[in-house]
């Protein structure tokens, strides 16, 4: 366990950035550090009253804002615990991850509040507005009561608030801070419980490594519902001093580079698919015409050229950024061949939910080209085989970094977290002997969406295979679409007299009702149908690898 604490990151850099501002919605008036420690002080008045202790629950749900930023501080400064829903779930996957994570507090965005049956949530006391942290319903009186009392309270506490006065609580890094949770359906639901002693680890590891400074700007657009863009777009560079301006909706390509061309942020995270469609939609056009071919080709004028299209490039994230760091899913080999190539100042990184999330990192100029980095300084990382350098296996890890566990599922833990400690990560790499962690292939069956979601098939699949007619079915994705390969049931196709056309017309019906059932970022595209049963492993789980391009 390190000695350095996530809250005293926050406090300190309260104190030391009173001034300046902290977090604004893209084209909105900000906060400043002092008005956010405004914030988090009436919110832990806020919490006293209505009664909450150390390490109860508060689930957060909505759009990423400056308001669901000041929600988590306040909630891990107090000691309480944060659970972070993704706002995309159908409202009874909502309902199902407040209740299992007994939150006794919701802050949640008026629109999705308007689809909760609070009824449906008896643990909540009381529920907060996103919007503008207006009280939107009081099921106990404490709640009510104190909610009335908070003005009153802070301004007899702290008549004229300043930079000595922030400091928050004791909470120990061996203390629960965030319950993260992998997905909304029930039976594939669970939550990554996430220390304050992981989040420090990330924090620490950042301001030691990666390029930032106080009041440098940032653009965060990755869901802050997920620790990748929670950790490294908002925690990070808060506790660092920056300005994080944070786009509220999944923005488009167009609006993003406007951000970037408008802020220009000085380090960008960022997932593959957005590097990639850079790549294959602006670039590849490009570099493949013929005479492109010969003259990138020609020693001197290859040099010219890649100048020209990294200063192009360059332009495009804002012109001002130090480093792009990809992270989330593998990165397209022959994208980052081509980005190393014309020394674009880009790095890759590996991490999961479960280590909060970072697990290796190097900077752009230091990392080898192919691998994520090597292993952060409080992890401890290797490679279950004979020859770790040569034998692709299972990286396995352990350290401060890793979770305590899946909340009220021992089950799930010890299948993730074996007896000496070691995580089992699922997925397959190779470690050379400097250390660089290369990853070779995901077992896990995850897919990053487009807007940087996770996507779990088996949650989609188990929905399809309940339909008349489908045997089984696998979902996977092509050019950044689900595509949903279905065997059918040919016995009852033959027995009812249903031809195969009328079967793929059916399969239209198949979409539109599983697509309702879903959040729109796991919508499926596409129905095929594969014409017989899926290669399965003595476990009879589907061996996904030989159905996807990858």
């Amino acid at each position: 366990m390190i000695q350095e604490r996530l809250v005293g990151y926050i406090e300190q850099s309260i104190r030391q950035n009173w001034r300046i501002e902290a977090l604004s919605n893209y084209r909105e008036p900000g906060y400043s550090y002092r008005r956010i420690a405004e914030k988090i002080l009436k919110l832990h008045f806020l919490f006293r009253g209505a009664g909450i202790e150390e390490g109860d629950k508060i689930a957060l749900i909505g759009r990423n804002s400056a308001n669901w930023c000041i929600t988590y501080l306040a909630t891990v400064t107090y000691g309480a615990v944060i659970v972070p829903i993704l706002p995309d779930f159908k409202p009874e996957d909502l309902t199902n991850i407040a209740n299992h994570s007994d939150s006794k507090i919701l802050f949640v965005d008026d629109k999705i509040f308007e689809s909760l049956d609070l009824s449906k949530l008896p643990a909540i006391s009381g529920v907060v507005s996103l919007d503008d942290f207006s009280m939107i319903a009081s099921v106990a009186h404490a709640f009510k009561s104190s909610f009335d009392s908070v003005e009153e309270k802070y301004e007899k506490t702290y008549p004229d608030l300043k930079q000595e006065d922030i400091k928050f609580s004791d909470v120990t890094n061996d203390k629960l801070a965030v319950i993260s949770y992998t997905s909304g359906t029930t039976g594939f639901s669970k939550g990554v419980m996430i220390s304050h002693n992981s989040l420090a680890c990330n924090i620490r590891f950042a301001q030691n490594n990666m390029p930032l400074e106080p009041g440098d700007p940032v653009v965060s657009f990755l869901p802050l519902a997920h620790t990748y863009g929670c950790a490294f777009e908002f925690l990070f560079p808060f506790t660092i001093g920056c300005h994080i301006t944070i786009l509220t909706k999944t923005p488009s390509p167009q609006i993003l580079i406007q951000a970037f061309s408008e802020i220009r942020p000085r380090l960008i995270l960022s997932v593959p698919l957005v590097i990639e469609k850079i790549y294959k939609k602006q670039l590849l056009p490009v570099i493949s015409k013929p005479a492109m071919k010969i003259l990138l080709a020609i020693p001197g004028i290859n040099i010219i050229l890649h100048k020209k299209i990294r200063e192009k490039l360059v332009h495009t994230f804002g012109g001002r950024f130090k480093e792009v760091v990809i992270g989330g899913a593998a990165f397209n080999a022959d994208a980052e061949r081509f980005f190393r190539k014309i020394g674009f100042r880009f790095t890759v990184g590996y991490g999961m939910t479960e280590c909060g999330p970072l697990i290796s990192y190097r900077s752009w100029n230091t990392t080898k080209l192919g691998a994520s980095g090597k292993s952060v300084d409080t992890l401890e990382v290797t490679i279950d085989s004979p020859d770790p350098e040569k034998i692709v296996g299972e990286i396995i890890l352990r350290g401060d970094n890793v979770m305590l566990g899946y909340y009220k599922n021992e089950k799930a833990t010890s299948e993730m977290i074996d007896s000496k400690g070691w995580m089992h990560t699922g997925d397959l790499g190779l470690i050379d002997k400097d250390g660089n962690v290369f990853i070779k292939g995901r077992s896990k069956s995850m897919i990053l969406g487009p807007s940087g979601k996770n996507i779990y098939p088996e949650e989609i699949e188990s929905i399809i295979n309940n339909k008349d007619y489908i045997v089984e079915s696998l979902v996977i994705s092509e050019e950044n679409k689900l595509v949903a390969l279905v065997f059918p049931d040919y016995e009852m196709l033959k027995k009812d007299n249903i031809s195969e056309d009328q079967f793929i017309q059916m399969l239209e019906h198949v979409k539109k009702d599983v697509n309702e059932r879903l959040p729109e970022f796991m919508a499926v595209s596409k129905y095929r149908i594969h014409p017989e049963e899926f290669v399965k492993t003595p476990k009879k789980s589907i061996k996904r690898f030989l159905y996807t391009k990858e």
